[in-house]
């Protein structure tokens, strides 16, 4: 059994399809929720799924061995980043090198790197006038949405009025496809 934490910043909606693809997984478990607000929706969603949370502050990233701590406590195999705004802790990156996957809701290159998460991509896509959006599912390094890619996934997106029905359709590729990408991902490092 594979221990997975899930990091995540927001309302944790991809935490929860996560939490409800690997319920009951005989080969995967989400242990731990990690978030660096204290009033979100993915730790309530830790709550009711009985999963311990970690709320991380900036002290507690910047000197992460508070958060590795609580990673080796739960004996966490890999780290599942869910809408998580902060750049995990170089440290971090190299004990779970190759083990952070993390998903962007734009096709990297494009529309990726600091400042670049939620709607601040939606609109900068929506304003580039580009025809074409989607996700990109990729592994984590010390650089924001630099990691390799593992997995990308387009749609159509011209008849988007507004950088929100950009979002809605982004939103449901990423309930879609993150927990099986997440769960292949991992069956191929186990073997």
């Amino acid at each position: 059994m594979k221990k997975v934490a899930i990091f995540g910043s927001g309302r944790g909606s991809n935490a929860l399809s996560l939490l409800e693809y690997f319920d009951e997984n005989p080969d995967v478990e989400v242990s731990l929720i990690v978030s660096n607000k204290k009033d979100t929706g993915i730790l309530q969603h830790a709550y009711d799924y009985y999963i311990p949370s970690f709320v991380v502050d900036k002290y507690a990233m910047e000197n992460e061995k508070r958060l590795s701590k609580v990673l080796q406590d739960e004996q966490i195999d890999y780290i599942v980043l869910a809408g998580f705004l902060w750049l995990i802790p170089e440290n971090i990156v190299k004990k779970y090198e190759g083990k952070i996957i993390n998903i962007h809701p734009s096709l990297l290159p494009d529309f990726g790197g600091h400042g670049m998460y939620g709607m601040n991509v939606h609109n900068a896509v929506f304003n580039s006038g580009n025809k074409i959006s989607g996700i990109s599912i990729h592994e984590v390094n010390q650089n924001y949405d630099d990691g390799a890619i593992i997995y990308q996934e387009e749609c159509e997106i011209s008849d988007c009025k507004s950088p929100q029905e950009v979002a809605a359709k982004i939103l449901e590729l990423e309930h879609k496809n993150y927990p099986l990408v997440v769960d292949n991902w991992i069956k191929s490092k186990m073997s």
